[in-house]
């Protein structure tokens, strides 16, 4: 009992989250431009492409503080806890940081060339699509939020 509390107790809000619970969402009313507050730009097409403009690493990745930009795929899959858009990164065009680097961290570890990333699916305001992925510290819960973007 007392491991399995010590096991437990590091265990943030998202590391057993277990979905939305969405599940009537279509490709149609997925595709289309998202955005974020930080400049983050995802262009989701109907025939299962994909452009990203500065979108940061989930998880624990996002403390590395780069952000991708580039082309690949995506789709929306669902299952017993909702729906989810798998997103892939098969060509990175750009590297970009958060924040500058003044220092070189030989330590730090080099942007990844390729990536891919999970959505949960979710409503908002007024019945409209939010895609979101937590990242960071788990204990915190945070979470990285896109909308849709203006004229999408």
């Amino acid at each position: 009992m007392v491991v399995l509390a010590a096991l437990t107790a590091c265990a943030g809000p998202y590391q057993y989250y277990e979905g939305t619970g969405i599940h009537d969402a279509t490709a149609a009313e997925v595709a289309g431009g998202w955005e974020n507050v930080e400049g983050t730009r995802v262009v989701l097409r109907k025939d299962g492409t994909a452009l990203l403009e500065k979108l940061d690493g989930q998880d624990f990745d996002f403390e590395d503080g780069w952000r991708l930009s580039g082309t690949g795929t995506w789709q929306l899959t669902d299952d017993d806890s909702g729906q989810v858009v798998r997103l892939a990164l098969t060509t990175r065009t750009r590297v970009e940081r958060r924040f500058p680097v003044t220092v070189t961290d030989p330590s730090a570890p080099e942007p990844p060339s390729t990536y891919s990333w999970f959505f949960y699916v979710d409503r908002g305001q007024h019945d409209g699509l939010v895609l979101f992925f937590m990242y960071g510290d788990p204990d915190i819960g945070n979470m990285y939020v896109m909308t849709r973007g203006a004229g999408s």
